[in-house]
């Protein structure tokens, strides 16, 4: 035994010592590790210096903080039991507040607003660094709630228990401390529980690997087990729906990031593994029916069922309906229930839809489209709650945010429209197609002054993502906002002069899941290549040329600007890379990144690491390549993407030459950012770089 402990011993260091001697940068991984914060200090005061002394930075700083904080902004909520309830930020409220008003207030347009939590107080009286995570509620009564509070905006938070009766946390409630954990309630003394239990209690990929029901004044440590997971599954997920009178626990266990096996748990705790394929989403449950999204196709029964369809699964025995069916041009993105129906908010060549679905006594669904305004966004705002209404709202890049409130018999009449954020008079929306490498169209959004588009070789963004079934869609204004929505794109760069250009590449799921398959694992490249086709067909079109070209991404999309810098630098004059996937060699070895193998592969499996050693950035850097001075972004305090990413990055690039912009943001999570104010100074900063790199230098 003591020989084999040696001989493991042996081999670790061994690992150790090679990856050292590959990464001369690996010192930097150390998050919170000294010498590595001194390094980070010395980059952001070196680029800081030159960005915030820019004297435009402090206009697009005003501008910014306009739009976030401005009292104006839609205060988009959820209804339950009467009440919509809706978190809150502002200039006085900077880390927010989470308040109620009732529907009929709401409606009128000048909601009275009651105060839950004032989280900017509660941070204040407790000396802590609180920053709101998720809100948990029992429905139907929405009494009893947990609230999640994230020490400077990390994954790991805290859980405590509120009650909205007395507006209080409960003395002596439920309480989890810092960790990974997600929870539910099976009624108003049971949750259902996965969280950091102790040694061995997460998978390899930092997530709970354990559920538990834990009883109201029970020891959570010997609460009962439900379902524990491999370690190298990615998590399970503890699930609890309620329909009438009835509750359902479920078990979800998450074989990969995409993968979803629903296990149903029985009066006596044992559980019933639905005969559903992985790649599907529970939506709900109604009279007795879970409702799921297919990511895949479905044979069941002797019946296929069609990917990216919406379908009924009968929990006593097992019949299956289907709900409603995506056309070839559609993608169904989000499905909310209803008391007694279903409302579906669904793409049509990008363009936001919404319907709802209704089954007849025949077990018929037939869809009824709710009359919206065309051309632009729509989003199901609350749905449910203990009403068949809802409220959606519609916007596009161009105009403001509108909400609507749906009736049941599908009525909709305006709550509120928001102002203006900027005068967008002359100021076009144009969808355009450009051909990628293999021959598949691929559509963008190209936002300008008509007088600019027409002119031609105007100072260009092109932002992209492509990836984890996320669909790029013009939207005005989204909490929390980024630069490329209408609203802060319009006001800080387009009325400047520029251009904006939303790219909807494949790995998203503007076109459904097949949009998203097509740039997994191997055909990662695909993804590349339509965003590079979109570059060239700007440029082939007189949009803009290389040298007023820039591009921006985050997180996923860091990971795609990783990929433009280094395989066409010949395209762009300027590159923000945001809270970044950099090096694809050790990405599923830093935090959360073994969870997204499903996306983009295992880099220990040579076959794997073969594909994804084409394109990952980090590996693929080299000098004398010519690439534009970009500028890439973190947080110290991001626990999902690490940031030892973008710094390693940043310190190769100036080994091999190359002047960069750096900045990393002490807290506020993967988003970057922990409040509004820190989200204006940070766009502020993206913005003032393109200014810079595609306008020109301030005389």
């Amino acid at each position: 035994m003591r020989k084999a402990l040696a001989a493991a011993a042996m081999a670790v260091m061994v690992t150790v010592t090679m990856a050292k001697a590959e990464d001369p940068y690996l010192w930097l991984e150390g998050v919170e590790d000294e010498k590595a914060l001194d390094w980070v200090r010395e980059q952001n005061k070196r680029s800081l210096d030159v960005l915030e002394n820019d004297p435009r930075f402090k206009g697009l700083y005003d501008d910014a903080l306009s739009v976030l904080t401005s009292d104006a902004r839609l205060p988009y909520g959820e209804i339950h039991n009467g009440q919509v309830y809706n978190f809150w930020q502002d200039k006085t409220h900077i880390r927010g507040l989470w308040r109620r008003a009732s529907v009929d207030s709401y409606r009128s347009g000048d909601p009275e607003w009651e105060t839950l939590i004032d989280f900017d107080e509660l941070a204040k009286s407790e000396d802590r660094n609180w920053i709101k995570g998720d809100i948990v509620c029992l429905s139907p009564e929405y009494r009893h709630c947990m609230v999640e509070l994230s020490d400077g905006g990390k994954d790991a938070a805290y859980w405590r228990e509120f009650d909205l009766e007395t507006k209080s946390f409960v003395d002596g409630g439920f309480y989890l401390p810092e960790a990974k954990s997600w929870l539910a309630w099976r009624d108003e003394n049971t949750l259902l529980v996965g969280t950091d239990w102790g040694e061995g209690s997460l998978t390899t990929s930092g997530y709970p690997r354990e559920v538990r029901r834990w009883t109201r004044g029970g020891d959570a440590d010997s609460a009962q087990s439900i379902m524990t997971v491999s370690v190298d599954d990615v998590w399970v997920f503890p699930i609890a729906e309620h329909d009438g009178d009835d509750a359902y626990e479920f078990a979800l266990r998450g074989p990969s990031f995409f993968e979803r096996e629903y296990n149903l748990v029985g009066a006596d705790g044992a559980l019933t593994k639905l005969p559903l394929p992985l790649n599907v989403d529970m939506q709900g449950v109604m009279d007795g029916r879970a409702i799921f999204l297919l990511r895949e196709a479905w044979e069941h029964n002797s019946e296929t069922y069609a990917q990216g369809s919406v379908v009924a699964y009968a929990l006593d025995g097992g019949s299956v309906e289907t709900v409603m069916n995506a056309a070839e041009n559609q993608s169904i993105e989000n499905v909310q229930l209803g008391k007694s129906n279903i409302v579906v908010q669904y793409l049509e060549d990008v363009v936001g839809k919404a319907a709802r679905v209704s089954r007849d006594k025949n077990g018929r669904w037939k869809a009824k489209e709710i009359k919206l305004p065309d051309n632009g966004v729509v989003n199901i705002v609350s749905a449910g709650g203990g009403t068949d209404d809802a409220m959606i709202s519609f916007e596009s890049m161009t105009t403001p945010e509108t909400l609507y409130y749906v009736t049941a018999k599908n009525k909709t009449e305006k709550i509120v429209e928001t102002p203006p954020f900027y005068d967008a008079t002359g100021v076009v929306v144009e969808q355009r197609f450009a051909t990628s490498a293999d021959g598949t169209k691929v559509p963008y959004f190209i936002m300008g002054q008509d007088a600019v588009l027409k002119q031609g070789n105007a100072p260009t963004v092109q932002y992209g993502y492509g990836g984890f079934l996320a669909s790029i869609l013009p939207s005005y204004y989204e909490d929390p906002s980024r630069p490329q929505h209408g609203a802060l794109a319009g006001l800080m760069w387009v009325k400047r002069g520029g251009v904006l250009v939303l790219s909807n590449i494949r790995g998203g799921s503007e076109y459904g899941p097949r949009w998203h398959e097509a740039a997994l694992k191997e055909n990662r490249q695909r993804s590349f290549d339509d965003f590079i086709a979109i570059s060239e067909d700007l440029i082939e079109t007189g949009v803009t040329s290389p040298e007023k070209l820039g591009i921006i991404g985050r997180s996923n999309g860091g990971l795609l600007m990783g990929a433009m810098l280094t395989q066409r630098p010949d395209l762009y004059a300027a590159i923000d890379i945001g809270v970044p996937l950099f090096d694809m060699k050790r990405y599923n070895k830093l935090l959360a990144g073994a969870s997204w193998m499903g996306e983009y592969g295992n880099p220990d499996i040579p076959e794997e690491w073969a594909y994804i050693s084409e394109y990952s950035p980090y590996q693929n850097l080299k000098a004398d390549a010519g690439y534009p001075k970009v500028l890439l972004y973190t947080s110290t305090k991001d626990d999902r993407v690490h940031p030892g990413h973008a710094r390693k990055a940043a310190a190769k690039l100036a080994d091999l030459g190359y002047d960069f912009y750096y900045y990393e943001n002490i807290e506020g999570g993967h988003g970057g950012t922990a409040n509004q104010d820190q989200l204006a100074y940070r766009t502020a900063l993206e913005y003032i770089y393109f200014v810079r790199q595609l306008m020109g230098e301030a005389e």
